[in-house]
């Protein structure tokens, strides 16, 4: 048996697994088909999401974590054991791997142990915890150890996690459960006040991710795209063509939510940290990062300018990496939350 580092974001709508020397090795849907006639497994991550909405009535396809924390766990202990196989090529007896795994800022104790125990229990001999803010600050290359205010906002599938980092930990933080999760049923709920046209989540995402957009004074160029689905008047299958305006007036109130959000961190940010911050600016990470003309309207709100990391959806899985190679410093920090099989260690 050999060791082996491993990187998780464990998200609500992604499961990203970084591997040390190898990078990201895996980018999956946290999602899981079960037949529940049998209680067997059909499928597990990109072949589970393509059932989503299209199953029959004994399959359904399971989110097993909402809001960026585990809902079911046995599901989660699943989804994780079945990507673990595939990334360490099914080898059984490797077992002695360390896993860090990234969880929201605001998660309570209750969600950080169910998230180590998951670990544990998929084969691995230490598990440790990172928060997301300072997982993605570390994975987009940002100076957390210094006495320095780094602001990131990273934006995932269930929660978006805002947070000032300085000296190796998180000095101010504030964890939304608004994401692109909530962006995806906020386009589903336009669709049918603005269309009367029912459409499911995976087409909401679909147009989200193609022509989404947000409202600036600089507004991006406008995009158009077809969309399908259920007539709510006549009953019947329609087809109607939408526009980045369209989806950006869908948002805008969980926009707005996370701009809220940036405000309040900006206004609990000690003086000389929230200097830094005008200097340095504030860093987006995360799927949600990607929205465009998000960045332009944080500065028209702000004053401060915003930029989107590199790799941003991959900056929190990138982060747990680089994590396990400064375990040290982290614990001294108090970054870090761990467990064993011999016991829990909080921070």
């Amino acid at each position: 048996m050999w060791s082996r580092d491993i990187g998780i974001d464990l998200g609500t709508a992604t499961v990203i697994v970084f591997i040390k020397g190898k990078g990201v090795v895996l980018r999956e849907p946290s999602v899981v088909a079960l037949d529940q006639n049998t209680g067997k497994i059909l499928s597990v991550g990109e072949d589970a999401k393509v059932m989503i909405g299209r199953t029959p009535g004994n399959v359904v396809a399971i989110r097993p974590l909402r809001d960026g924390v585990i809902a079911d766990y046995t599901m989660t202990e699943v989804m994780l054991r079945e990507f673990i196989k595939k990334v360490t090529s099914g080898m059984e007896r490797i077992v002695r791997h360390r896993v860090m795994i990234g969880v929201p800022a605001g998660a309570t104790d209750v969600e950080r142990r169910a998230v180590l125990e998951a670990a544990l229990e998929v084969g691995a001999k230490e598990a440790y915890l990172i928060e997301e803010p300072m997982a993605a600050a570390i994975g987009a290359n940002m100076p957390v150890g210094a006495p320095v205010g780094n602001m990131v906002v990273d934006i995932g599938g269930g929660t978006t996690d805002i947070a000032i980092a300085s000296l190796g930990g998180l000095v101010v933080f504030e964890s939304l459960r608004v994401g692109g999760d909530k962006f995806d049923e906020a386009i589903v709920r336009y669709m049918r006040r603005q269309y009367n046209l029912a459409i499911g989540e995976q087409t909401a995402e679909e147009v989200k991710k193609t022509i989404g957009a947000c409202v600036t004074t600089a507004f991006p160029e406008e995009k158009t795209m077809e969309i399908r689905g259920g007539d709510l008047v006549q009953g019947l299958p329609r087809q109607i063509t939408v526009s980045s305006v369209d989806i950006a007036r869908a948002i805008e109130d969980p926009v707005l939510s996370i701009i809220a959000g940036i405000k309040r961190v900006l206004e609990k940010t000690p003086p000389e940290l929230a200097a830094d911050v005008i200097d340095r600016g504030i860093i987006l990470t995360g799927g949600g990062a990607y929205l465009r003309g998000l960045a332009d309207l944080i500065i028209e709100e702000t004053e401060i300018n915003a930029v989107v990391a590199e790799s941003a959806a991959e900056c929190v899985a990138l982060g747990t990496g680089i994590a396990l190679e400064s375990l040290d410093k982290l614990k001294e920090t108090g970054a870090v939350y761990s467990a064993s099989r011999r016991g829990y260690r909080w921070r």
